[in-house]
């Protein structure tokens, strides 16, 4: 009778709830893992560099449709004049002094408007449109970086408060049994190094749980700074609510494989970059077409020394005309230039190719990823069943003096980490899901 009522109290310490929660955690504000990708798209600091340098390549586009505005300066000048001398029967005769006033000024406009240069001016707004163009899906990119990298601290956190938990239970359970086999020794059933193996065996869990600990301060760090928030800030997640990600999208292998061709946003870089080559072999070749610009200045100068009869008197003159620049030399200089343009263009399309390449073996080692997630819950969900029948059995034979102390500590520790493969596998399957989602281009 004596043992089954030892039997009877072993059973109630395993099945006590875990009465223990941290006062950390009860004074943050419970933040679910959208809550914290909508706070990082607002605050976190990579993706605000990231709109930085959108704003600037939108002003570099506004910047490169100014060039197609007019040329317009407006000059004057004052200066001092010195003596005309006019050698009107060779260098080395007397020279005839022409009376001029000894100071002048002038004051006009110079307009120069391109009518024609190649296309290069459009052709450059084209490539800054594309520019902007490539920004907004390296933003893209970097969001789904960002966000992925919260899931993963996000998961991270979530299985380790529950090995915290489980170890919680353990230590709890462990200190009672502690408690048992000390009064078991002590009547003389079992011998004394049972109650020193216990002992190592709370000591490492104690062990274990501080390491936890750590881990677990460590986490909430880093997705405080991935949300752009304080270090210090307190943070707590509700993982006892097992609801994450029920609205995401979820497809086959063929069904995340046309989503990325239509929507990876590094393939969609890679494009870019092969419209912005192609750009630039027709910006090359346009060196090679003549320059047609409308031009027209005009002045008043004092005195009138420029034109013969000379004029102490303030004189006007202007000209307006049409004026075409045709550069030879480039005909011949610009051949290889336009040879390396078109090397740049076909290295680019390479890269798309291959990147489309790596990004289906992404995808594709992603989802066997996660299926076998999914088969690692199904195997460890099994595993518990039957070593926590075979901790009943064992537990029960060292009780009746049939097993000894080291197979009861083995088949425990077989338990605890079936518990901790279970809680891996759950989170591997939710992070390979996000994986699969940020690598599509839809996370």
């Amino acid at each position: 009778m004596k043992f089954y009522k030892l039997i009877s109290i072993l059973g109630i310490v395993f099945l006590l709830p875990i009465s223990y929660l941290h006062a950390q955690d009860a004074a943050g504000s419970m933040m679910s893992l959208e809550e914290m990708w909508k706070a990082a798209e607002v605050n976190n600091r990579q993706l605000k560099l990231s709109d930085l340098y959108l704003q600037q390549s939108k002003l570099e586009v506004l910047q490169a449709k100014d060039n197609l505005l007019p040329e317009l300066s407006l000059g004057g000048d004052v200066k001092l004049n010195s003596r005309f001398l006019l050698y009107s029967e060779g260098l080395f005769s007397s020279p005839q002094n022409v009376p001029v006033k000894s100071y002048g000024y002038g004051a006009g406009y110079s307009l120069n408007f391109n009518l024609f240069n190649g296309g290069k001016e459009r052709i450059n707004i084209r490539m800054k449109r594309e520019g902007e163009v490539r920004r907004q899906y390296e933003v893209q990119l970097e969001k789904h970086g960002v966000k992925y990298n919260i899931a993963v601290e996000y998961f991270d956190l979530y299985k380790f408060m529950y090995f915290r938990d489980f170890l919680f239970a353990e230590i709890a359970a462990e200190n009672k049994q502690l408690s048992l086999i000390e009064s078991l020794h002590q009547n003389g059933v079992v011998l004394k190094s049972d109650v020193l193996r216990t002992s190592v065996k709370l000591s490492q869990l104690e062990l274990n749980l501080s390491d936890i600990e750590k881990k677990i301060d460590i986490r909430k760090q880093r997705l405080n700074v991935l949300m752009g928030r304080d270090q210090t800030q307190q943070l707590a997640i509700d993982y006892k609510r097992n609801q994450e990600m029920e609205s995401l999208y979820s497809s086959d292998y063929t069904g995340y494989l046309d989503i990325a061709l239509n929507q990876s946003p590094e393939l969609k870089l890679m494009e870019s970059d092969i419209k912005w080559s192609e750009l630039n072999i027709s910006q090359v070749k346009a060196a090679r077409l003549p320059k047609v610009s409308l031009y027209s200045t005009y002045n008043y100068t004092y005195p009138q020394i420029s034109f013969y009869p000379y004029s102490n008197d303030v004189w006007g003159f202007g000209q307006t005309g049409i004026k075409v620049q045709f550069s030879i030399d480039n005909l011949y200089k610009s051949k290889h230039s336009i040879a390396i343009a078109r090397i740049i263009s076909g290295e680019a399309k390479e890269k798309a190719n291959s990147k489309k390449d790596e990004i289906f073996l992404q995808i594709k080692e992603a989802y066997l990823q996660h299926e076998q997630a999914l088969e690692s819950v199904n195997t460890a969900e099994k595993n518990i069943l039957k070593t926590t029948e075979t901790l009943r059995v064992i537990r029960n034979s060292y009780l009746n003096q049939e097993s000894l102390l080291t197979d009861l500590l083995e088949a425990e520790n077989a338990l605890l980490e079936a518990k901790f493969n279970l809680t891996t596998a759950q989170t591997n399957v939710k992070l390979g899901h996000i994986r699969l989602l940020a690598i599509a281009g839809i996370l």
